[in-house]
């Protein structure tokens, strides 16, 4: 898909900031650090529109990003940062009940999972829950460039395994430094834009 805009429109902490004009969103939803606000910034062309950190847990209301003024990317707060406060970790955990809550219907949803570490019992539940909400999902291995490319199937289907994902579930290979599954994920997303 071609970008000829991508800007950023807020960050919203609470339900009644949520855009609600009727637009398709697609949310991208991971642990902490999994390279969530890196992969939409490859996504549309812009290095910084969505700030990126190296510290986990920088992302901490839900930021709404529109596309060719037809779509938004969502970027969801992550999930799992253990050096977060326990209250703070629970209003982060009840934002994104909220937008899940009040997302539109047909909303996608990119579930990153980290190639490298593998998944975890997080993303486990994280699936679980996203499932719930009857999205299309599509999971996203990501900092597949950190894994060797002899141990990448390996690597693959131990995410495929651990997530419980039979064969036809989409699972992609991404890599925001060298493009790697770039192209994959836009064919996904234009399917459900």
């Amino acid at each position: 898909m071609k970008v000829f805009s991508a800007d950023f429109v807020r960050s919203a902490f609470a339900a009644d900031q949520f855009p609600r004009d009727g637009r398709p969103q697609v949310a991208f939803v991971g642990r902490s650090n999994v390279g969530k606000s890196s992969l939409m910034n490859r996504l549309l062309g812009r290095k910084g529109l969505a700030r990126t950190s190296s510290t986990p847990g920088r992302t901490r209301a839900v930021n709404f990003f529109l596309v060719n003024d037809r779509f938004y990317f969502v970027d969801l707060p992550g999930y799992g940062y253990a050096k977060a406060g326990r209250d703070e970790r629970q209003r982060w955990a009840e934002l994104v009940e909220s937008y899940m809550a009040h997302a539109p219907a047909g909303t996608g949803m990119v579930l990153l999972v980290d190639a490298k570490v593998g998944a975890t019992p997080l993303d486990v539940q994280a699936l679980q829950y996203l499932a719930a909400f009857e999205a299309a999902l599509v999971v996203v291995a990501t900092k597949v460039d950190k894994v060797p490319r002899g141990k990448r199937a390996k690597a693959l289907t131990q995410v495929r395994t651990t997530l419980g994902l039979t064969e036809s579930s989409p699972l992609l290979a991404a890599s925001v430094k060298s493009g790697e599954g770039i192209a994959e994920l836009w064919k996904w997303l234009s399917t459900r834009l």
